[in-house]
């Protein structure tokens, strides 16, 4: 096998301090599944949101326990953690053979620091350096009502080659259990960035075939 084929190349998943993990740990695992490695950035917020909404402490002398308790997948081999705070992890650079970022979920906060280039943690050097890279960047914003100026920060992230991508469920596919609509996020994310899964059903153009096959499961 060649240099070239040898070069590790992961999606850098970001997970800002918004309510939603169910998202991204929906995310990470359907990319592990794909065979795609992962580089993890998790903001000191998020950290928090985690602690509420699963009860999960995620530490980063511990994280590979953490992230096997949080998103349920013990092999982890594929997966390398990057702590918030540090400004000389590889992602920060632009000759980091990243494939591109998904902030998921991301916060108002998160999505004005990336549009405006601040940089002010590792989350957001990765997402500005993928910006200027050219690589994908998926913005997962998970807020309602949005005010103007979040309005006005996703218009510039859509301007610089983002995909925003509103944490917004769709029924057609038949979701009725939180997970499922869950997945439903997470496989539009997956969608933006080419990765194949198999989150949900996908719209074929038949009206009522997720009531059907709801009911020929029953």
């Amino acid at each position: 096998m060649s240099e070239q084929q040898q070069v590790r190349q992961p999606w850098v998943v970001g997970v800002s301090g918004a309510s939603g993990t169910p998202y991204a740990a929906s995310v990470v695992r359907a990319l592990l599944a794909a065979g795609e490695a992962v580089d993890l950035v998790v903001s000191r917020a998020a950290r928090l949101t985690i602690l509420d909404e699963t009860g999960i402490s995620f530490r980063d002398a511990h994280w590979r326990e953490d992230l096997a308790r949080w998103i349920g997948v013990d092999d982890l081999d594929d997966v390398r953690y990057w702590p918030a705070g540090d400004f000389a992890a590889g992602p920060s650079s632009g000759s980091y053979p990243a494939k591109g970022m998904l902030v998921v979920p991301a916060t108002t906060g998160a999505v004005a620091g990336i549009a405006l280039g601040l940089s002010k943690d590792l989350l957001q050097r990765v997402a500005s350096v993928t910006l200027k890279e050219r690589r994908p960047l998926v913005v997962c914003v998970r807020e309602t009502p949005l005010n103007g100026v979040t309005l006005q920060h996703l218009v510039a992230l859509d301007a610089q080659g983002a995909v925003v991508l509103p944490a917004s469920p769709g029924f057609y596919a038949g979701g009725s259990t939180v997970r499922e609509l869950v997945d439903f996020v997470a496989g539009r994310v997956l969608d933006a960035v080419g990765v194949p899964h198999t989150l949900y059903r996908r719209w074929e153009g038949e009206l009522g075939r997720a009531a059907r096959a709801g009911a020929e499961g029953a």
